[in-house]
C-alpha cells in the first residue's frame, strides 16, 4: 500500500503506479484533508469535571460511587 498527500498546484495530478499494481484493482481516494480528519484543536480541547454534569443520574452515581468504595475497601484486606 502506498499513502501519501500532496498539495496540487494545478488541476492535473499524474501518478506512477508500481509494476506489481499493474493489472490489479486499484482504488484511489481524492478529498481535502480537512474534510476527512478533523483538526487536533476540534474535540480535543481540555475537559472539566463541570462539563460532564448531569450525565448520570444521582442515583446511578449514588451506586457507582458505592461500587468503587468497596472495592476500594477490599484492596486493604489481608489476603
Amino acid at each position: 500500500m502506498i499513502r501519501t498527500t500532496i498539495i496540487p498546484v494545478t488541476t492535473n495530478v499524474y501518478l506512477s503506479i508500481p509494476k506489481e499494481y499493474i493489472g490489479k484493482k486499484v482504488e484511489v481516494l481524492l478529498y481535502t484533508i480537512e474534510e476527512s480528519e478533523p483538526s487536533p484543536s476540534v474535540g480535543t480541547s481540555e475537559k472539566k469535571p463541570s462539563d460532564f454534569f448531569g450525565t448520570l443520574s444521582r442515583e446511578d452515581g449514588e451506586k457507582m460511587q458505592a461500587y468503587i468504595t468497596n472495592s476500594r475497601n477490599e484492596w486493604e484486606r489481608n489476603i
